[in-house]
């Protein structure tokens, strides 16, 4: 019996895909949640096989709650189910841990063949999505010293500072900066680089080289 979590702020969404899935006698849905909080709670909680994770959620957006379970050790296998198919997203939930991603709308089928293939230890991508992948994969990752081309050298150091764990203090402390100007420029990165929140920085500083 494959178990799993749903995550998504939407109540009638998680009702629809608890019948989608329950329909089927090998899977059967554990627990529900409606935040990102929730979801990393349940998941660590309950250990299921997967869990089904909306992008959008309050409390914690569904991309920091992967990165969080992927930082915690879960087993728990993420498929990302959301409404957002451009690169960025799927690219930085890639990087967060997640092994599927199908967008909303998909099929009732398509979306049980995909919980049982993470489940199985598979990844899950539609077509479209597995080119883009392998074609940006497919160039491996960049260097340190050519990662993140828009940003200075200065914000660069403080990226390095956050992806190696450092609390604003510490990285201000170790490049004689204040606090304050450490968060205007942490702030100032996650504008020039699309992210949504300092974990999804250390996820993308450290897929680049950095914290080392």
């Amino acid at each position: 019996m494959t178990t799993i979590v749903l995550a998504d702020d939407h109540p009638l969404v998680r009702q629809g895909l608890r019948a989608v899935l329950e329909a089927s006698d090998d899977l059967t849905v554990v627990g529900e949640a409606a935040d990102g909080r929730q979801a990393v709670r349940l998941c660590l909680e309950l250990t299921p096989d997967v869990v089904l994770m909306d992008l959008q959620m309050p409390e914690l957006k569904g991309l920091d709650a992967t990165a969080e379970l992927a930082s915690a050790g879960s087993a728990t296998k993420v498929v990302v189910l959301t409404m957002f198919d451009d690169d960025d997203t799927v690219f930085a939930a890639v990087r967060a841990g997640a092994v599927g991603y199908l967008l909303k709308g998909a099929d009732g089928a398509d979306i049980v063949a995909a919980v049982r293939a993470a489940a199985a230890g598979q990844a899950v991508f539609g077509a479209a999505l597995a080119r883009r992948l392998q074609g940006w994969f497919g160039h491996g990752p960049s260097r340190p010293e050519q990662a993140f081309p828009t940003l200075s050298e200065r914000e660069r150091e403080i990226l390095d500072g956050v992806a190696a764990g450092l609390s604003n203090p510490e990285i201000g402390a170790r490049l004689f900066l204040s606090p304050k100007t450490v968060a205007n420029n942490v702030s100032a990165i996650l504008d020039k680089l699309h992210l949504a929140s300092r974990a999804e920085a250390i996820v993308a500083a450290r897929d680049a080289g950095l914290g080392g």
